[in-house]
């Protein structure tokens, strides 16, 4: 029972001094360990009110079906990457906010036309950006 006892007494101290000294950072490897990811210039843009969110989403049916349509559209093409699958679509009074990264050119302009094509759709605000490190 001692021996049991003791075992516990160094597991128990073992994890507190292991709790105790982590940080719960992830440190990336290279260069960049010594900075934390910034996201401070996309936070200030989204407290922009003249630039829709998510939570500008109306909730009538109408925007509702339209943004529906859409990302239907938009999941349903395996072409896209999962970034460009899940990218925001507003919806309000018909038109359509795009916003997120994807990985090209090509993806920003393909969801913009499956936007235009859903019907009820009267314009779309492009706002979604090409990864810099696809």
């Amino acid at each position: 029972m001692k021996i049991l006892l003791g075992v516990f007494a160094i597991l128990w101290v073992s994890l507190s001094i292991a709790c105790s000294s982590q940080t719960g950072r992830v440190e990336p490897s290279g260069s960049t360990a010594s900075r934390d990811a910034d996201n401070t210039a996309r936070n200030e843009r989204d407290r922009n009110s003249e630039i829709p969110t998510a939570g500008d989403q109306t909730q009538n049916k109408h925007d509702l079906e339209i943004a529906a349509n859409i990302r239907k559209a938009v999941v349903s093409d395996e072409s896209l990457s999962t970034n460009a699958h899940n990218v925001k679509i507003i919806a309000s009074n018909g038109v359509v906010t795009l916003r997120g990264p994807v990985k090209s050119l090509q993806e920003k302009a393909a969801i913009e036309a499956k936007a235009k094509s859903v019907a009820g759709v009267s314009s779309v605000n492009n706002m979604l950006e090409i990864e810099a490190n696809p």
